[in-house]
């Protein structure tokens, strides 16, 4: 009778020390780890969201640090490594579903975390820069023909989304998806913009935070977007797929909000709750559209979005030569 008791007392104990943390989550600053550079997209939508979701954590910091490396891996693992407590969150990109669609031997796969929500559609934006003589996507495309493997574009690598967005078009095109031009790799959406600047390259396709300031500034111009419809700051430029891309048109930027796996449930009940205001809150707004992105809060089935975009992603991989 007394050892019932007991254990009655301890788990009472747990009951309310369990309900207390709920309660009183979050009780320190939260971490979102960027997995990218600073400057590129994932850096910028994760100080975006910080800024709004501050206002909905009990007056706790929302703090945004930088974890870059393989193909964004390195934040990645961090924050699956973390103890999944909530205070150690992860800005995801579509890398998180492209790496481990194109590396077998990853250690994450594209379903070792918990999701906590999508945030938002970056479309890609192919550009060149504005001194080019590339006045559209069909100037570009013939300059590639009669020029075969002279001409170079920037990005993160060819198994990157940025390297599958320009290697996408080209197949659609019927050219070589590897050799009708050569990729220069640069690490960041500072760095790719700056290689396209700086006249190192002749053209790119990367997350539109990182080139919609500079082609605001008149210093690149928009080809065509790879986004399911026009962005509203380029009302004139045309997407992939009206253009008739097959490949290239399934192609987008995304960005979501991710924790550790066997996150707690009161945890993700209170993510959804944050999120939720922060799909309304005119400053998150105002800077995703500012930077060329479409929120997604709480319109995307994010479980099963990230599983289809981890098929897509393996299917080009073997189509164009990098799995068997």
């Amino acid at each position: 009778m007394i050892l019932r008791k007991t254990i009655t007392s301890i788990v009472s104990v747990l009951m309310v020390a369990s309900v207390s943390a709920a309660d009183n989550y979050p009780s320190k600053p939260i971490t979102i780890v960027a997995p990218y550079g600073a400057g590129g997209a994932s850096d910028i939508a994760a100080r975006s969201l910080a800024e709004s979701a501050r206002k909905h954590t009990r007056n706790e910091p929302v703090i945004v640090v930088n974890k870059t490396g393989n193909g964004g891996m390195v934040g990645a693992r961090f924050v699956n490594k973390a103890k999944p407590d909530g205070y150690t969150l992860l800005l995801a990109r579509t890398g998180m579903s492209l790496y481990p669609a194109v590396n077998k031997s990853s250690r994450l796969d594209w379903d070792s975390y918990t999701f906590l929500g999508a945030l938002e559609a970056t479309p890609m934006i192919l550009a060149v820069n504005a001194d080019s003589p590339y006045e559209s996507i069909s100037d570009l495309i013939d300059a590639i023909k009669n020029k075969p493997g002279e001409m170079s574009y920037a990005a993160s690598g060819p198994t990157a989304i940025d390297g599958f967005s320009v290697q996408a078009m080209l197949s659609d095109e019927g050219l070589n998806p590897q050799s009708s031009v050569s990729l220069i790799p640069y690490r960041g959406g500072s760095a790719l913009a700056s290689a396209l600047l700086g006249g190192h390259v002749d053209f790119l396709a990367i997350a539109a935070g990182s080139l919609m300031p500079h082609i605001k500034a008149g210093t690149m111009r928009a080809l065509a977007v790879y986004a399911p419809e026009r962005v509203n700051s380029l009302p004139d430029v045309p997407t992939m797929t009206e253009l008739g891309y097959e490949k290239a048109g399934k192609i987008t930027g995304w960005s979501a909000l991710y924790g550790p796996k066997d996150l707690p449930a009161d945890v993700v009940g209170k993510w959804k709750t944050i999120l939720g205001e922060v799909a309304i809150d005119p400053e998150w707004l105002d800077l995703t559209a500012k930077r060329g992105s479409i929120s997604t809060i709480g319109k995307v089935d994010l479980n099963e979005y990230a599983k289809s975009q981890y098929m897509l992603f393996s299917k080009m991989a073997v189509e164009f030569g990098y799995l068997k």
